[in-house]
């Protein structure tokens, strides 16, 4: 159960984070917000990833390329809310 809640923290501060920024965070940062070490925010980024069909990693890296529906890298889908254009879709 305490890994559910870990993983349920962990998908909403990464998709709060992407809708306020526009941008992915970083392993580092998703162990500051659960206020976890910073080996287990990696680990927790990669387990929920591994469970995940539509997200993933960029390749050899812990850094989050796609988390639907949004996109980290730029891609000809653009998402615009309120007048404001910064988000990629996948």
């Amino acid at each position: 159960m305490e890994e559910q809640n870990l993983f349920d923290r962990t998908y909403n501060f990464i998709l709060t984070k992407i809708v306020e920024t526009a941008q992915a965070p970083h392993y580092t940062e998703i162990a500051t917000a659960l206020g976890v070490p910073m080996e287990e925010g990696r680990k927790v980024l990669h387990d929920l990833f591994s469970q995940s069909g539509a997200a993933w990693l960029f390749p050899g890296t812990d850094y989050i390329t796609s988390f639907p529906p949004f996109n980290n890298l730029p891609t000809q889908y653009r998402i615009t809310v309120n007048g404001q254009q910064k988000w990629f879709a996948q």
